[in-house]
């Protein structure tokens, strides 16, 4: 039986993730040892519905289990819930966003690698069927050269959970999933509820739009023959959920880790140079190296 935590327990990937354990027999090996949330509400409600105990601290579970899930809202509380845990390796998933702060997300992954932690996670969206195609499409040059692209996706500004952090990772991880994980820098303008920023790659530009509270999801790849673009649906009933699972269940197995560390946290990067261009600052993506 492999033991596993869900620490930070106040979004719906929580209740996705062990609706998944208790419905489908693949995970029947898996027992969750307990919850935590600073929200009581949050894992009183998930005590009453699946009977999960409900630990009295975030590590109070170290040194007792072989998996950690890490699904606050607040994306400061990230790295805080997971370090309790990163000296006995287990492996992580960690939700959206990975962290806030740039240098704290270099001293994460590194803890991680030096631990041999395995980790994954980030935006669900990146496993939609039409974002890989785009993605496909982009590396094997379908229609020729990448000329530019568009990635649309909610963004919600008004919170207690890091601001435009707290849902940013969505659109950004998207873009990056498809054109590449290390654009050179961004433009960035607010017009009413709505941010468009100019993400420069070296041989191309990709427009990003963040609609607050506006929840549809839509990209584009512009090449040289054609352009593919297309709205998709992430919904509870999105297949994207049981993928980033399976890849945590898989790490839980043995199994390699498929994002390297760099990769993993390129978009704290993006979202970072964002927010500067916002406020009239430089938006050169910082160069990292983990």
């Amino acid at each position: 039986m492999k033991n596993i935590v869900i620490l930070g327990c106040e979004n719906s990937h929580a209740n996705t993730f062990l609706n998944f354990l208790r419905d489908d027999e693949k995970y029947s090996d898996v027992n969750v040892l307990g919850v935590y949330s600073d929200d009581e509400d949050a894992v009183k409600k998930l005590n009453e519905k699946y009977g999960v105990a409900v630990l009295d601290s975030f590590d109070a579970a170290v040194g007792k289990v072989d998996g950690v899930v890490i699904t606050a809202r607040h994306g400061d509380n990230h790295f805080k819930y997971a370090e309790p845990y990163i000296k006995s390796g287990v492996p992580m998933f960690i939700d959206k966003p990975i962290t806030i702060d740039e240098d704290e997300a270099i001293k994460f992954m590194r803890l991680c690698r030096s631990s041999g932690v395995r980790v994954t996670g980030g935006s669900s969206c990146i496993h939609d069927e039409f974002v890989q195609s785009l993605k496909k499409a982009h590396h094997e040059k379908d229609g020729g050269d990448t000329l530019g692209g568009y990635v649309r996706a909610p963004i919600s500004l008004e919170n207690a959970y890091g601001g435009f952090f707290f849902y940013s990772q969505h659109l950004v991880e998207i873009m990056l999933e498809i054109f590449g994980r290390y654009p050179v820098s961004v433009v960035t303008s607010k017009n009413g509820k709505n941010i468009t920023a100019i993400v420069k790659y070296d041989d191309y530009d990709v427009t990003a739009l963040f609609t607050d509270g506006v929840y549809v999801y839509s990209a584009s790849r512009a090449s040289t023959e054609k352009t593919i673009a297309s709205d998709f649906k992430i919904d509870g009933h999105s297949t994207c959920f049981k993928t980033e699972f399976d890849e945590f269940y898989s790490l839980l197995c043995g199994g390699e880790q498929k994002m390297s560390y760099d990769d993993f946290i390129a978009p704290v990067f993006v979202m970072n140079a964002i927010c500067r261009s916002l406020e009239g600052g430089d938006g050169t993506v910082h160069k990292f190296k983990v």
